[in-house]
């Protein structure tokens, strides 16, 4: 029970990473709250997981969504001791055809969507809180047809840093965890046949020979929501299989 009688919040937590993270959050003790964009998804979620979790209907790029999300928060959990930045997109860039509208969608969810999400919890987060940001392996690593995406995730990884320094005299720490690829519905746009063959290539470049779990990153996740990572700041964790690193 290491997050036992704490507060949680999990942006985009209906499905994939956020989901596996809540629900770990949840078992380990936590009360926590959950934001995505489709109501009835989110329904389904809250009675699957039980009465520790609370589901808000919010899109990050909404400012309006994201102040009802803060006044929700506030007036059911107090305030939060644990914050995972965990919504995003996925998709290609490629220079020659990427439009303006698809740069826009994907910036302002991978980016404007963290830090507006971090403006609206920041005042509920208690002294010694943790926040947790989702990054990549892309930020690491030259990917063609990627471009966008991974200039996303390292922005990502830069507020990692700066807000560390920006929050430090309220002791709040601020990490990142830095998925590679990972087996979850973000990647399902495609035909399944499609989708098969692509994970099937993936995996074999990946060192440990498979693709991630969404239980991997949770479980990296909780590491940085605990205080088992007390003495961690401003870092990321690559929780990728070797797949950045070797």
């Amino acid at each position: 029970m290491k997050l036992e009688g704490k507060t949680a919040l999990v942006t985009g937590g209906s499905s994939g990473i956020g989901l596996a993270t809540a629900a770990l959050f949840a078992r380990e003790g936590a009360r926590v709250a959950i934001t995505g964009r489709d109501a009835a998804r989110l329904d389904e979620v809250a009675v699957t997981l039980g009465d520790a979790v609370i589901p808000i209907v919010a899109d990050v790029c909404s400012h309006d969504d994201l102040n009802r999300m803060h006044h929700v928060l506030r007036d059911r959990l107090g305030g939060l001791d644990v914050f995972f930045a965990n919504a995003g997109v996925a998709f290609g860039t490629p220079l020659e055809s990427t439009t303006e509208a698809r740069y826009d969608e994907l910036m302002d969810i991978n980016v404007k969507g963290v830090f507006f999400s971090m403006q609206a919890v920041s005042p509920l987060l208690r002294e010694g809180a943790s926040v947790i940001l989702n990054t990549s392996w892309l930020n690491e690593v030259g990917t063609p047809g990627l471009s966008m995406l991974s200039a996303s995730k390292a922005a990502v990884r830069s507020l990692a840093r700066t807000w560390s320094a920006e929050l430090l005299a309220r002791r709040i720490r601020v990490n990142a965890v830095s998925p590679g690829a990972i087996d979850t519905p973000i990647h399902g746009s495609a035909s399944d046949a499609d989708v098969s063959a692509a994970k099937a290539r993936i995996a074999q470049r990946v060192p440990l020979g498979r693709l991630g779990l969404a239980d991997d990153i949770a479980q990296a996740a909780l590491f940085l929501a605990s205080d088992d990572s007390r003495y961690m700041l401003g870092a990321e964790i690559a929780v990728d299989g070797g797949f950045a690193q070797i």
